[in-house]
């Protein structure tokens, strides 16, 4: 038998296993790259440009301290230091994040509010009954119009707004003891600070 008989053999079986070897590599690829991206970070291309034209009516019938609670246009930024919080009754995580709403809303440093995303009014009224309201304001998006104008991928998501009226930060996701310490938290020091 000659050498290129034998070779032919060989040759085969490396063309049959070089479609799962290359499928193995990129599969391990995406594997290590969707493992080690945190999901929380996902880049925003309206950071450090103004809060996106906000108009939004009250949701109706909601009190924060006895008083009504506002609907959310730009005005409502002006000076201040925001967390806008967009957010609905049927999302599961924001059922996670609302103690850490509550506690936010106590910090005098910054102003609370939210985006009621696509919601019914009478659930997202229970909702916050049941949980207590920490918005300052809050805005309805019945149709998800101005989710789209801040780029928002799911709720829950929260945006922090400087005094300039700029976009500081944005966390995808909901807030929890984590990323409320180790991100928000000094993202929210750093607004404060800035003039």
């Amino acid at each position: 038998m000659s050498a290129r008989a034998e070779g032919a053999p060989v040759r085969r079986r490396l063309l049959v296993l070089l479609p799962l070897v290359l499928f193995l590599g990129l599969a391990g690829l995406f594997f290590f790259r969707l493992g080690t991206g945190d999901p929380s970070r996902i880049p925003s291309a309206l950071i450090g440009r103004p809060a996106p034209q906000t108009d939004l009516p009250p949701l109706e019938g909601l009190t924060h301290d006895g008083a009504p609670v506002p609907g959310l246009n730009n005005a409502t930024f002006a000076g201040k230091v925001t967390l806008v919080n967009v957010w609905a009754s049927w999302c599961i995580p924001c059922h996670d994040e609302i103690p850490f709403l509550a506690a936010l809303a106590k910090d005098k440093r910054i102003q609370l509010v939210g985006i009621n995303y696509k919601d019914q009014a009478g659930n997202a009224r229970r909702f916050l009954n049941r949980y207590g309201n920490p918005y300052a304001a809050a805005g309805v998006d019945a149709n998800g119009r101005a989710a789209i104008d801040w780029g928002v991928y799911g709720v829950p998501e929260t945006f922090l707004i400087g005094r300039d009226g700029k976009i500081a930060y944005k966390l995808v996701g909901p807030i929890g003891a984590e990323n409320l310490k180790q991100v928000l938290e000094p993202a929210i020091a750093r607004a404060v600070a800035s003039q």
